[in-house]
């Protein structure tokens, strides 16, 4: 199940005139029985909520004031997010005329005293923003809001934003419904609440929660995905600019190519990816290729094979993405650990929607031809599958997959190996040799044709190709020299570390000289291909008043911003007018 939790504002969307039909409630209720939970965010003082909503048991928790107050209905506990505004501000907008409202943490007004509101904040130098909800104006400490408060109230629940569905119909609905993965306007919300929401229901105020609480129940909002393309992961681009993407959630890839084809860069952009959206993520590494992932908790070495507990401990943490290295694990015993881990994985997943993604590393070890273990039903999904040998698969796991992902030589022979032991023929495509940087994709499920496309770098390609600028070696025609006025010197600097080492070690007559001619932001915008840097250097270079050691101290200034040079390699001798 990907939605397990619908939130929903108060005021314009669940209620009308303050009040909430029985037939609206009778829809939260049966979503209930799905075991999905119910949280209610609104802009509303908590006292004043509970006076006129007799039904606040049904949400687990009621985000309130804007988000600057948690409650918690079964248990009555309230938790203050923010500091009250000072008695003195109150006093001054009541000295001002502005009819004011006080909650337990908010103060509100009505349009048209927030242009009042904003000179007293003004005159008092307190960093408060003002938050409207139609009519309606809310003050509130900066950087609060109807998100951050949800997000807080996720936290306790154990829950993603990515497993939320969000409705509201005002300006202060936004944040949220910004933040979970599927977000509904109901059809009385304002037009800039429509135009950025991925559903708008038919139905006005509690009619449009009862439309999307049907959908939601009768597909998990399946039909709303296409929609959804701000969450959608982009692989690379084809000759004519078409990204290749794919959805988040529901598909299972599979990622082939011989040994050292950069499979394992590849599924690191991938996951890269998915985790820069907060998507959970969850790798099985038998091969111990992933230990230095960004973002991750690495668990298990030579000397420890993870368990399930402490497995499902680190995944509680929505925010954090796991490893589970099998490096000390023999061959022959990874099928039976993957099995029993498998399940665990499965039954957490069916309680928290997370990890949002398994990714199995040499598929082929941990689910050989030879598995007999039948596939849950139904079947897994958002597995991402990578090996060598297709062919040496259990064929579950191969019926299971929507989209094939192949990389390295011989394209055509790999996707006819995996269409050979799905007992279906190979698709038409132009079966020419890839280049580097370059895959086949093939949406399988869609019976669409494969397609050629070139692969976005992750980050790991992007430090190491700025680190071959910073302390790699550059060719003899893009390394800079320091040779001075009358060519005394033949000082070559490969790379940006050593340029900073060697001009350090200058006489101020050949920095000066290379500095107005411009030949530092000539080499950064010719052969290190920094743009930026760049500029940043022609503008110290033109800018007279500076001296050799001023001038040196802001060149360094701006290379050091850009780039991280090791302090663990050693310096080059002084240079010498004799040097070559």
């Amino acid at each position: 199940m990907r939605y397990l939790a619908l939130a929903t504002d108060y005021d314009g969307t669940l209620a009308l005139h303050g009040r909430v039909h029985e037939s609206t409630i009778r829809s939260l209720e049966k979503l209930l029985t799905t075991n999905r939970k119910l949280l209610l965010v609104t802009g509303r003082e908590l006292d004043d909520l509970l006076n006129v909503f007799p039904h606040p048991y049904l949400f687990d928790w009621i985000v309130a004031e804007n988000g600057l107050l948690l409650y918690k209905p079964s248990s009555k506990e309230t938790i203050t997010l923010a500091d009250m505004p000072s008695e003195d501000f109150i006093m001054r907008l009541r000295s001002r005329g502005i009819p004011i409202s006080v909650g337990r943490n908010i103060v509100s007004t009505v349009r048209p005293h927030e242009t009042v509101v904003l000179e007293v904040v003004r005159d008092l130098g307190l960093d408060i923003q003002l938050i409207f909800n139609k009519e309606a104006v809310m003050m509130l400490p900066a950087g609060f809001s109807k998100a951050t408060g949800l997000e807080k109230a996720l936290r306790k629940m154990g829950l993603s934003p990515h497993n939320v569905a969000g409705i509201g119909d005002a300006e202060n609905d936004l944040p949220f419904l910004g933040m979970v993965e599927c977000s509904a306007a109901v059809g009385n919300a304002l037009p800039a609440i429509k135009d950025r929401a991925d559903i708008v229901t038919e139905g006005e105020h509690g009619d449009g929660v009862v439309e999307f609480i049907r959908q939601l129940l009768a597909d998990d909002l399946q039909s709303i995905d296409p929609s959804l393309h701000r969450h959608y992961v982009v692989l690379g681009s084809t000759e004519t600019e078409q990204e290749v993407q794919i959805s988040p959630y529901g598909p299972n890839l599979l990622l082939v190519g011989s040994s050292g084809s950069g499979k394992s860069t590849l599924s690191t952009g991938i996951i890269e990816r998915l985790t820069d959206k907060h998507y959970q993520c969850c790798i099985i590494d038998p091969e111990g290729d992933y230990e230095s992932l960004e973002q991750a908790v690495v668990l298990g070495d030579m000397n420890h094979i993870p368990n399930t507990k402490e497995v499902i401990n680190i995944l509680e943490n929505p925010d954090t993405n796991l490893v589970i290295n099998l490096v000390g694990l023999p061959i022959q015993e990874r099928p039976s650990f993957f099995q029993n881990i498998f399940k665990d994985l499965q039954d957490f997943r069916a309680r928290t929607g997370r990890p949002h993604w398994i990714v199995l590393d040499e598929t082929h070890h941990l689910m050989p031809a030879e598995w007999d273990t039948p596939f849950p039903t139904p079947s897994p999904h958002t597995l991402l599958m990578i090996t060598v040998h297709p062919d040496q698969m259990a064929a579950e796991a191969l019926a299971a997959i929507d989209c094939v992902v192949v990389i390295g030589k011989s394209p055509g022979e790999r996707l006819e190996a995996f269409t050979n032991s799905v007992g279906e023929s190979l698709p038409s495509f132009e079966d020419h040799p890839l280049q580097p940087g370059e895959a086949i994709f093939w949406k399988r499920s869609a019976g669409t044709l494969p397609v050629r496309f070139r692969i976005h770098p992750n980050r790991g390609e992007r430090r190491r190709h700025r680190r071959k600028y910073a302390e790699g070696e550059l060719g003899p025609d893009r390394s800079f020299y320091f040779q001075g006025p009358e060519r005394k010197l033949n000082l070559r600097a490969q790379n940006l570390m050593l340029f900073l080492q060697l001009a350090e070690g200058l006489d101020p007559e050949t920095w000066m000289y290379h500095l107005k001619r411009h030949d530092y932001s000539s080499w950064a915008q010719d052969c290190i291909k920094d743009k930026t840097l760049a500029a940043e250097i022609r503008e110290i270079e033109s800018t007279e008043s500076l001296e050799h050691g001023q001038s040196l101290a802001h060149i360094k200034s701006a290379i050091e911003s850009r780039y991280v040079l090791s302090p663990h390699t050693s310096s080059p001798p002084p240079p010498s007018p004799l040097s070559t």
